[in-house]
């Protein structure tokens, strides 16, 4: 009958989907994978990855914590964490980290000259990708802090689909125009059936520093409006303020240059 013909052809379908879908494999070494996405780019996720990853490390001086700056065309990581060279080879020819402030980091910068445009290919972004998860020696992490490259593409697929990803964290600004893309980065990560953990409101008010009068440069309650719609968390609103771009800036992270201040 044509209905047993259809079911036929539904498990074969199942079946050819499966095999093309990559099988997911931990990181050797990494307990807990976690990454930090943005729909839009500019919105300040990679400041966000480095101060979550060394708050991790602040707050419990036990955890061994590792950044992997995932943004093969615009790697931030060596700047912000204040480290420049080439990763060393393990005798199994496996990249090892460079270490900054305890914190084990790898990104596309250490690779290329810091001047030189990366123009490549989506083949050769994918194989680059591959190389930054699975051919470094992390030793032994408790967490993995994973910054994405911005939007909703190969990257942000292939790394969901190949390692276990113990929860996402989405960066936006208030600004509409963010939200839109914030949005969708979520969605995203629901339908790859990744938990998202919540959301950060970034450059979310400016205090005047002389007057203390304070502006909602890019709106007010943007990201907590779109998280309660998504049902998700808020994790953090964070200001705009000149302390935490200048920190990032000069390698030395609000985080670890300033733990006591407001930012």
């Amino acid at each position: 009958s044509s209905g047993s013909r259809d079911e036929v052809l539904r498990d074969k379908r199942a079946q050819i989907m499966s095999r093309g879908l990559p099988k997911q494999k931990p990181i050797e070494g990494v307990k807990q994978v976690l990454v930090l996405a943005s729909g839009k780019g500019g919105v300040g996720k990679s400041t966000a990855a480095v101060n979550i990853a060394l708050a991790l490390a602040a707050n419990d001086s036990t955890k061994e914590v590792g950044l992997l700056d995932a943004d093969i065309y615009g790697p931030s990581i060596p700047k912000m964490m204040n480290l420049k060279g080439n990763p060393e080879l393990t005798p199994k020819n496996l990249m090892r980290p460079l270490k900054n402030y305890g914190i084990a980091c790898m990104s596309m910068g250490f690779l290329i000259e810091e001047t030189a445009p990366v123009v490549w290919r989506g083949l050769m972004v994918m194989s680059a990708v591959e190389k930054l998860l699975r051919q470094v020696d992390w030793g032994q992490l408790d967490y993995l802090v994973i910054d994405m490259p911005p939007g909703t593409g190969d990257v942000q697929l292939s790394v969901s689909q190949n390692i276990p990803i113990a929860g996402a964290v989405i960066i936006s600004t208030p600004q509409d125009i963010a939200l839109l893309d914030a949005r969708k980065g979520a969605e995203m990560f629901r339908k790859v059936h990744v938990p998202v953990l919540g959301l950060v409101q970034n450059m979310s008010v400016f205090q005047c520093p002389k007057c203390k009068h304070e502006t909602h440069i890019f709106g007010a309650d943007g990201v907590k409006d779109l998280a309660k719609s998504l049902e998700l968390d808020i994790l953090g609103d964070i200001p705009l303020h000149v302390n935490i771009r200048e920190t990032c800036d000069s390698g030395q992270p609000v985080v670890i240059s300033q733990p006591q201040s407001d930012a």
